[in-house]
């Protein structure tokens, strides 16, 4: 998919279906004239529900598709004759979409799993009929309860890539070239910085049939946290990762100098980030001898590293071992399960630099609900 197709922020305006009203009927037939109240319930109002669905992997679909709404519930009629339901808005998203109030930015859900479903906005319930309320003392009551009006907002859909390993470096670093040796990835490759301008996803093959996910996020340099660069944008698809790979190459001037900007700029972003197990893998290593290695080894920083060449093929049987001890050191939570455990901020709706287009165009806004009352519905008998 070309890299203007992968979107991974939306703001879409949603409103739920508005419940019908009851009915305040009264039933009138041949030789039954005063049959008393009969008025049937309204319809509820349909939901805007968003569900999980593998087959999708990014938000392009929602792009163009910037007002949702559900149907509204029809009023109840004679003869205890209930409305019909309005219809439900089901808004199919890939595996790790968070969703948030697009005022506030406060956090709304998470969809993590294939057929996951939450309710965004609740349609109104319908209203009762005037059958309802007949007793005893009131054996004609003229009126019946209203649907129950809709919900509406706007909401900011944003997408979290699923992995067990995100890669982290400055540009040109190679975490292309190791996505696209270890997986069957085909990343970008180039010769100039900020080669990768989408996030990329490969599944590592393991011993024993099993394997592992690994995230490629575009470089991010010093003073991302300024918007230098890409700035932070793309930050977010590590959040779920259970480890993080600082990949510095080894014609770098300083490595741990490097590791330590690195780990700065995540700072920034999410101090929750540095919690986070981390392996340091020094890439380009083709150009080292094992003098230099030795030398380099004694400068860096106290973490599990490794020298590695996605070129001629060293060191990655050794690293993908590593990952896997990393990934697995904690017996309590699976690999599987760690990658979906997040706590989410709440966004700063501001800094996304979304138009200010909170407001609903008229021509946008759905039809209401017939809010006439039947002439048969007003029908009283006033004898009674």
């Amino acid at each position: 998919m070309a890299e203007a197709n992968f979107v991974d922020y939306v703001k879409i305006f949603c409103r739920s279906g508005k419940g019908g009203r009851g009915s305040a009927h009264f039933r009138r037939e041949k030789y039954i004239p005063k049959g008393g109240p009969d008025g049937g319930d309204g319809g509820d109002g349909g939901s805007i529900i968003l569900r999980g669905n593998r087959n999708y992997w990014t938000l392009l679909h929602l792009r163009y598709q910037r007002h949702i709404f559900a149907g509204h519930g029809e009023n109840g009629s004679k003869a205890q004759r209930s409305g019909k339901k309005g219809e439900s808005r089901v808004i199919e998203v890939p595996c790790g979409t968070v969703a948030y109030d697009a005022l506030t930015g406060e956090y709304l859900c998470d969809i993590t799993d294939h057929g996951q479903e939450v309710v965004l906005l609740k349609g109104g319930r319908g209203g009762q009929g005037n059958q309802h309320f007949k007793t005893a003392t009131n054996q004609a009551p003229r009126y019946a309860q209203p649907g129950e009006p809709y919900e509406e907002r706007w909401v900011i859909l944003e997408l979290k890539l699923l992995a067990d390993v995100g890669l982290v470096g400055f540009p040109n670093a190679g975490k292309s070239t190791l996505l696209s040796v270890v997986s069957a990835a085909k990343p970008k490759i180039a010769n100039y910085p900020f080669t990768t301008l989408e996030p990329n996803l490969g599944i590592v093959s393991y011993r024993d049939g099993q394997s592992f996910v690994m995230a490629d996020i575009p470089g991010i340099i010093e003073g991302a946290s300024e918007g230098k660069g890409l700035g932070f944008r793309f930050l977010r698809h590590i959040e779920r990762n259970s480890l993080l790979l600082f990949m510095v190459p080894a014609d770098a001037d300083d490595i741990r100098q490097s590791y330590e900007i690195l780990l700065n700029e995540l700072r920034q972003y999410n101090p929750e980030l540095l919690d986070k197990r981390q392996v340091l893998a020094i890439s380009k290593s083709d150009m080292l001898d094992e003098v230099l290695m030795n030398e380099i080894s004694a400068d860096l920083p106290d973490l599990p590293s490794i020298f590695i060449s996605s070129i001629t093929g060293y060191g990655i049987s050794a690293l993908k071992d590593l990952l896997w001890r990393e990934l697995n050191s904690d017996p309590i939570i699976p690999v599987a399960a760690s990658r979906e455990t997040l706590v989410h901020r709440n966004l700063d709706v501001p800094a996304l630099g979304f138009e200010d287009d909170d407001l609903l165009p008229e021509d946008e806004s759905p039809p209401d609900a017939e809010d006439e009352w039947d002439d048969e519905e007003e029908s009283f008998d006033l004898e009674e």
